[in-house]
């Protein structure tokens, strides 16, 4: 008995392996060996291709494209109709299967609705990606990017909130009060709240 849910429109290939509480949707094609976490939401006219790995708790919303080489840590959500790439200079005519450059997106990112994520490229922890945006390049945990080629305009908070850094590089989240710190721009969270 499977503790997931399908969509009868949805395929599933041999070889997958699905965590419980996951659901997928209408027109959702999951391809052999992926691995999808537990509790993960897979909108419809979703494509996975063979051998993607979702963390526990991904949002994958409708039209969205996650090409083999992708992985996603627990609780990324993935916007409408963005796509990675898997190939960097692909060709119809040229076959370049054993070309796929690997792009992995950390726990808790978010990309935005249309976005674009060039393949070899990682995505850190709770960055930001907005819609529209086409990544270009590794982006740092916690910074926000927009733009094509995408560029940084800021740092976000777990919660996904602008971080405005004071003079000695302490920034509080409005939602969380949690305490962040900026230093050779790299940003971390300090533990304790205030």
């Amino acid at each position: 008995m499977k503790d997931f849910f399908a969509h009868e429109t949805a395929i599933i290939d041999a070889h997958c392996q699905i965590g419980k509480g996951t659901k997928i949707w209408h027109f959702s094609h999951i391809m052999s060996n992926c691995v999808l976490g537990e509790n993960c939401n897979i909108g419809q006219n979703v494509v996975i291709s063979p051998e993607v790995v979702l963390g526990n708790n991904v949002k994958v919303q409708n039209n969205v494209s996650i090409y083999t080489g992708v992985t996603c840590d627990d609780d990324v959500f993935l916007g409408p109709s963005m796509v990675f790439t898997n190939v960097i200079n692909p060709r119809s005519a040229i076959i370049r299967k054993d070309e796929y450059l690997k792009t992995h997106v950390g726990e808790g990112a978010s990309i935005g609705a249309n976005a674009t994520i060039v393949c070899g490229h990682d995505i850190g922890a709770y960055a930001f990606i907005g819609a529209g945006a086409v990544v270009t390049k590794n982006i740092p945990a916690y910074s926000l990017w927009v733009g094509n080629p995408a560029k940084q305009i800021g740092w976000v908070s777990e919660y996904g909130h602008r971080l405005v850094f004071d003079a000695a590089g302490n920034a509080i989240c409005k939602e969380s009060n949690e305490k962040y710190k900026l230093e050779d721009n790299l940003v971390i969270k300090l533990q304790q709240k205030i």
